[in-house]
């Protein structure tokens, strides 16, 4: 399904809706994701980007939210472009720090209704998406291998560390967490 598609929305949550009648847990996981230098960024390019991480991302929440009840957890898919400057990344970063606004302004609007919404900021996953936006095989392995020049634990994470983190705040474990960005990034961000 396309998120950025009222009609594939619509779709999806008619169905949640007919099956199960609400809706608990919410991991809105959109990522376009597209190297352009700034001075290069087309409108395309820029429709794109935005039209699938933050319009799909807002209406994926919005078209939820009637099927979200008090205990409910939304989780937001970021990223640490998000707040940390990543050159050929203005436009990803963009959007990405468009959905920690979104956590934090939901939260307020929502108060009172029980659900909790927080944001997962992940750094480089070594998951197929380094392979995608390298040009050559070499580009791929080089990125890799520089990884701990950027990232203190010196590797991308694996995607099921990720999956760890939006499980547990997806939990009753994390009940009174609410409007947090919790960075996934072995410390990239934060030194």
């Amino acid at each position: 399904m396309d998120i950025s598609s009222f009609a594939d929305l619509d779709r999806l949550f008619d169905t949640v809706k007919r099956e199960h009648c609400r809706l608990d847990i919410l991991f809105a996981n959109a990522a376009a994701i597209e190297i352009a230098p700034f001075g290069s960024i087309t409108e395309e390019h820029f429709d794109q980007v935005f039209g699938t991480n933050v319009k799909g991302t807002l209406f994926t929440v919005q078209k939820a939210l009637p099927l979200l009840g008090a205990g409910s957890s939304v989780i937001l898919n970021a990223s640490i472009a998000g707040s940390r400057g990543l050159p050929g990344f203005s436009v990803y970063g963009g959007t990405k720090a468009a959905l920690r606004s979104f956590a934090r302004t939901w939260m307020a609007e929502l108060r009172g209704r029980g659900i909790r919404i927080n944001v997962v900021s992940p750094g480089p996953i070594d998951n197929g998406v380094i392979d995608a936006l390298a040009k050559t095989p070499e580009q791929a392995a080089y990125i890799r291998e520089h990884l701990g020049d950027n990232v203190p634990l010196g590797r991308g994470a694996q995607s099921v560390e990720i999956a760890r983190v939006v499980s547990f705040l997806a939990s009753d474990e994390a009940s009174f967490i609410a409007g947090v960005e919790l960075f996934v990034d072995g410390g990239m961000a934060q030194i």
